[in-house]
This record gives structure tokens, C-alpha cells and sequence, in this order.
């Protein structure tokens, strides 16, 4: 029970990786807010855990709204208590070249993933504060790393969350309040498969298009794609008190993809 009394707001926790974190947490004796654009999402991943016999709270959180931001947050500290834990997860992508990438799509990205993780901060602080201390988690990529040609957008959100990372770790460190960025690799995820309105995917560039999946498979080493656990597993550790004094860094979990 690594969390146990611990509160933490999880964004994306509809979502794959955010869900995965979520039930894991709940698991390890936290009580989660789990926040989502769409709440319907978020209500089945709080159901889950509530049935499991953990303690959740569903929130609906467009995380580019400064409002909803402290809506969320002053919910779930109403439910169960300051909290200790924040978890930027909330991404979009449209897998377009800089040519094709729209004004409009540039805001959805890096307002959702950049902006986004600004605003939760933000938010989140006043509350890390009164809880004496806490832990910020952002969710990076293999673009944090080496962005490619494919979406500027995506790229120079996911590049910048290596700055607000570092900006957070270095102003709140004196309130006991670390900051880490943990960067995924290929995660076979619905974010990688499925059309949505934040991330259109076609046969193109869809995970059930086989050569796209054996695409990403040749570039990870160690020969699989990740699963959300797997990211789940690693942000633990960094919530957790095993990882105390890491603040300010970037763990990468993409079974060598970064190598390449």
C-alpha cells in the first residue's frame, strides 16, 4: 500500500494510461480523482475502482480551462482531502506534417497536453501545499525526446513539458513538492487506434493497420509495445516515497525505442 492516504488527481483517467494509473493507485491505497473530457468515461473508470472496493471520484475536466481546473480540484479535496498527487495525462495529436497542420490543430495539442499541464499546476498547487508536499507527474513521449517531422504540434508540446517540468521541480522543491516527466514509447493504446476528435486516426496511421504495428514494433528493442501498466507501474514509483529524491527528471519507458 505504497499511497495509502494519499489523494491524487489523475487527467485522461478515462483513458488507457491514465485509467491504468488510476485503478493501480486506488489499489496501492489512494483515493483518486479521475478527471476526463468525457465524464461517461471517467464514471466507468470510478465505477471500477469503487467496486474493487476503492475509493474514486469522476470529474469532468477540459484541462484548458483555468475553471475547470480549480472545479476539479476543489472536488475532489471536498471528497477526500488536500491532495498529494497530480497526474497530467490529458493529450491530443493529429498526425499531419507542419504543412497540413492547421492553426486549429495546433491549439487542441499544445493547449490539451502544454497549456493543459500549465493550468493543473496551477491549480494543483495550493493544495500540494496544504497537504505538506506532493508529487507531480507529466506525461511525456519519444517526442520529449527527439521529435521527428510528424505534427510540430505534438512535438513542441511534448519538448516543452521538459521545460514546465523542470520550471515546477525548481520553484516548488522548497515546499516538499517534486515535479517528474515520465515518456512513454509506443503504447498500444485506443489513442494509437482509434478515430477520435483528439486523435484522428485513419489506416494510415492506426495501430490495426499491420504494418504500422509491426512498424513500431521493429523500433522497440526489446521487442513488444508497451501497455498502460507499464507506464502506470513507472509513475508509481515516482508518486511513491521509493523515488524521494527524483525531481525534476525525465523516465523513459519505451523498451529502448529512444535508442534509435
Amino acid at each position: 500500500m505504497k499511497l495509502e492516504g494519499k489523494v491524487a488527481l489523475i487527467t485522461g483517467g478515462g483513458g488507457a494510461i491514465g485509467g491504468a494509473q488510476a485503478r493501480l493507485f486506488a489499489r496501492e491505497g489512494a483515493a483518486v480523482g479521475v478527471a476526463d473530457l468525457f465524464e461517461e468515461k471517467a464514471r466507468a473508470v470510478a465505477r471500477e475502482i469503487e467496486e474493487a472496493g476503492g475509493c474514486a471520484l469522476a470529474l469532468a475536466l477540459d484541462v484548458q480551462r483555468s475553471a475547470g481546473w480549480a472545479a476539479a480540484v476543489a472536488a475532489t479535496e471536498r471528497a477526500f482531502g488536500p491532495l498529494a498527487i497530480l497526474c497530467n495525462n490529458a493529450g491530443a495529436n493529429v498526425r499531419v506534417g507542419f504543412d497540413e497542420q492547421t492553426e486549429e490543430q495546433w491549439q487542441l495539442i499544445v493547449g490539451t497536453i502544454l497549456t493543459g499541464s500549465f493550468l493543473g499546476i496551477k491549480a494543483a498547487v495550493p493544495s500540494l501545499r496544504r497537504a505538506g508536499g506532493g508529487v507531480i507527474v507529466n506525461l511525456g513521449s519519444l517526442a520529449s525526446i527527439r521529435p521527428g517531422a510528424g505534427s510540430p504540434a505534438y512535438g513542441a508540446a511534448k519538448m516543452g513539458l521538459v521545460g514546465l517540468t523542470r520550471a515546477a521541480a525548481a520553484t516548488y522543491a522548497p515546499d516538499g513538492i517534486r515535479c517528474a516527466i515520465v515518456s512513454p514509447g509506443h503504447v498500444d493504446t485506443p489513442f494509437l487506434r482509434e478515430d477520435t476528435p483528439y486523435s484522428p486516426n485513419d489506416a494510415a496511421t492506426s495501430l490495426d493497420n499491420p504494418e504500422n504495428y509491426r512498424r513500431r514494433l521493429r523500433n522497440t528493442p526489446l521487442g513488444r509495445l508497451q501497455t498502460p501498466e507499464d507506464i502506470a507501474r513507472t509513475v508509481l514509483f515516482v508518486v511513491s516515497d521509493d523515488a524521494a529524491m527524483i525531481t525534476g527528471s525525465m523516465i523513459t519507458v519505451d523498451g529502448g525505442a529512444a535508442l534509435g
